[in-house]
């Protein structure tokens, strides 16, 4: 028999019924549809998938905590929904203890899924390291963000500066790389993808390509991979 998906049709069926009614009253009418389609089976599938990301590297983690809270913070939002739209998972360094350390990512989201991996809003400290890294060794991160492993799985994405960073040399033949506020490798997913009961391992395989893009922000970051 063939195992059963984490995530089903259901999954993003309860989704879009969520952002069309983002109200309390609807999601209590309907938490025991979020439980059994989004929230169950994402705890069982992060529990499946912890091994697979120790291959990866051992300095990730993957527990009830890797799942992000469906609900949102409104306190400094004009958007009041009290709900997420999506099912965001991370797994995230050891040595980090927010959304901002390294980490790996995947986003659940009806026609908008994807996995993404990196720094995501570093502090100015670590930014700086990774662009003094990039600079220290040019050929390492040509390697580790451009060469072929990396380019045909993920595209970087994210914030940029406008201007070259202070400090740096503005004719730097990596100038573009150095204006990264965000150093993050994304990859658009297919539902059918997201639903295959070979999740763990398929996504494993999409994550290991990004692994010397890791190991390199990982090292600028003092952190072990």
């Amino acid at each position: 028999m063939a195992e059963a998906s984490y995530f089903t049709a259901q999954t993003f069926q309860f989704l879009r019924e969520l952002a069309a009614s983002n109200e309390r009253a609807w999601f209590t009418a309907n938490k025991a549809r979020y439980e059994d389609h989004v929230k169950v089976p994402a705890l069982r599938f992060i529990q499946d998938f912890s091994d697979r990301l120790r291959r990866i590297s051992p300095h990730f983690s993957a527990g009830p905590r890797s799942l992000f809270r469906i609900h949102r913070d409104t306190r400094f939002s004009k958007d009041k929904s009290p709900y997420k739209t999506h099912t965001g998972i991370q797994f995230r360094h050891d040595r980090g203890g927010d959304v901002h350390a390294p980490g790996f990512y995947l986003h659940i989201e009806p026609r908008a899924c994807f996995v993404g991996l990196g720094l995501w809003h570093p502090d100015g400290p670590t930014t700086r390291k990774i662009r003094e890294a990039i600079v220290e060794d040019p050929a390492g991160w040509k390697r580790a963000a451009h060469g072929k492993r990396f380019t045909a799985v993920f595209e970087m994405s994210g914030d940029r500066l406008s201007r070259p960073p202070r400090g740096f040399d503005p004719e730097h033949p990596l100038v573009e790389d150095l204006k990264w506020k965000d150093f993050i490798g994304g990859r658009s997913l297919t539902q059918a993808f997201v639903t295959s009961p070979d999740l763990p391992e398929e996504l494993a395989g999409v994550l290991a390509a990004g692994s010397d893009f890791m190991a390199f922000l990982c090292r600028a970051a003092e952190v072990a991979f």
